[in-house]
């Protein structure tokens, strides 16, 4: 048997090769849209890619499950479990199998069989292999999607969060509860091999390990160690990491289909003269380094640095307008990659950088104030102080007389900012608040600043620190 781990950093997703190689056969599990990767370590092995399993209907990012089937003809093993608002609508046009609780299938000598493990959405299902031709009666490992992660389990409320169907995440909690008893019964020795590690937006505080065992996640998964269901819901529906409004979509386009893209998709490349044209039709995103962006930039766009495209793209882009990128040649592949992953379809092209600064419009620019400096702001100037990071950090602690306004919703939120005075944006080190920065000043808030360190250097320095409790306590 072959085992191939493949991970995407960008999305913290992780899919799998399952090969026999006496038959020269393979299965991809829970593949990502670009499926090149598979196909090139299939040549390399030796087999031939001829089935795709997903474990359900995922929602962070495009699923490559039909770009397989429809460009090599791989037949696809999906879930038939749950309501019938989730099902896969395109199965019926590939060679397919719908998968129940008890079914099982062949790829080669191997053997899956299928658990129902509802929870984290409805039509979950996880897969157990045993490799028969090794001579195995016994599995040796099981495929988990985003039911059990390593040190987490997956989110129950990305229904009712993501897709807006309320009143569904209490319901999908207990499920996830009964589904937990039942994988408790499982062998301690059994692998667990899951689609996604630290980072996701699965659940909540995944580990970087990239696959466990049974036996090890019993006893040290926070999500394992409950006996009494309201307590695991209560603790399950608490504190999970903000959904990014992308995720509706992609549940959406992996439930219907998602577009095929073929061998050769590539961004077009535009002249700098139309660059006040493409401002008006929609995002104009700058993948340049914070600190270059901050030196100089085109009024109108917004700076998302590559390393944080995947992140944050989803919250900041508007899925109903085209999407226009700034940066080199060598960056596109990366992030054409990054934003099909997502399922940004609509990407009108990009503008090289250098081009922009000979036509001279990168005219625009933003100042940094280190901590003690806005210190001295705060105690002598009238300044509006917003906190860009989640709901957790601003509990945990922020910057006394701040406003919070999450990043992810700064689009939506910007209006509530005063116009008359200074802006100083804070996150935790400085990254995500140079975002929010290009944000506001796109929305026509010029006098923003950025604070360098974050609320890190704040605190580093000693400066007090707020809490909503201790406020209204007062």
């Amino acid at each position: 048997m072959l085992l191939k781990y493949f991970y995407d950093k960008s999305l913290a997703h992780a899919s799998y090769m399952v090969g026999c190689q006496r038959g020269g056969v393979a299965v991809i599990v829970d593949p990502g849209r670009d499926i090149q990767k598979y196909l090139d370590a299939a040549a390399k092995e030796g087999v031939k890619i001829t089935a795709i399993a997903e474990t359900h209907i995922h929602a962070d990012y495009v699923s490559g499950a039909r770009e397989l089937a429809d460009r090599i003809g791989a037949k696809l093993y999906v879930s038939d479990e749950g309501p019938a608002e989730w099902k896969y609508e395109y199965a019926s046009q590939y060679d397919h199998q719908l998968l129940h609780e008890g079914d099982h299938f062949m790829i080669g000598n191997i053997h899956f069989d299928v658990l129902h493990t509802p929870g984290h959405t409805p039509e979950s299902i996880s897969f157990l292999l045993t490799d028969q031709g090794g001579g195995a009666q016994e599995p040796m490992g099981i495929f988990t999607g985003d039911f059990v992660f390593v040190n987490a389990v997956g989110r129950p409320d990305l229904l009712e969060q993501a897709a807006k169907i309320m009143n569904t995440a209490k319901a999908g909690a207990a499920d996830l509860f009964h589904s937990l008893e039942k994988f408790k019964q499982l062998p301690e020795y059994l692998q667990v091999w899951p689609a996604h590690g630290a980072g996701s937006a699965c659940g909540k505080g995944l580990g970087a390990v990239p696959s466990s065992t049974v036996g090890y996640e019993k006893r040290f998964n926070p999500g394992l160690q409950f006996t009494d269901e309201d307590a695991f819901v209560d603790y399950i529906l608490a504190d999970q990491p903000e959904v990014p409004p992308y995720f509706a979509v992609m549940k959406r386009v992996n439930k219907e289909g998602p577009k095929v893209i073929g061998e050769n998709a590539s961004i077009e490349k535009l002249s700098a003269g139309k660059l006040s044209e493409t401002l008006q039709q929609g995002t104009v995103v700058d993948l340049v380094a914070s600190k270059t962006f901050a030196q100089g930039h085109a009024a109108g766009t917004i700076n998302i640095p590559t390393g944080m495209l995947s992140t944050w793209g989803g919250w900041l882009i508007d899925y109903d307008r085209p999407v226009y990128l700034i940066g080199t040649a060598e960056q596109m592949s990366d992030a054409l990659h990054v934003l099909l992953s997502i399922g940004a379809e609509d990407i009108g092209g990009y503008f090289e950088r250098s081009e922009l600064a000979d036509a001279g419009v990168l005219t625009e620019s933003y100042p940094s104030v280190n901590a003690e400096q806005l210190s001295e702001l705060l105690a002598n100037e009238s300044v509006t102080l917003v906190d860009v990071r989640s709901d957790q950090e601003w509990i945990a602690g922020h910057i006394p007389h701040a406003q919070h306004n999450f990043l992810g919703k700064l689009p939506e939120t910007a209006s509530q900012i005063p116009q008359d005075q200074k802006v100083v944006v804070n996150c935790r080190s400085g990254a995500r608040s140079s975002v929010g920065v290009s944000v506001l000043q796109a929305a026509g808030i010029k006098d923003v600043i950025n604070l360098e360190g974050g609320f890190t250097a704040w605190t580093g320095k000693g400066y007090s620190v707020a809490r909503p409790e201790a406020v209204e306590s007062n």
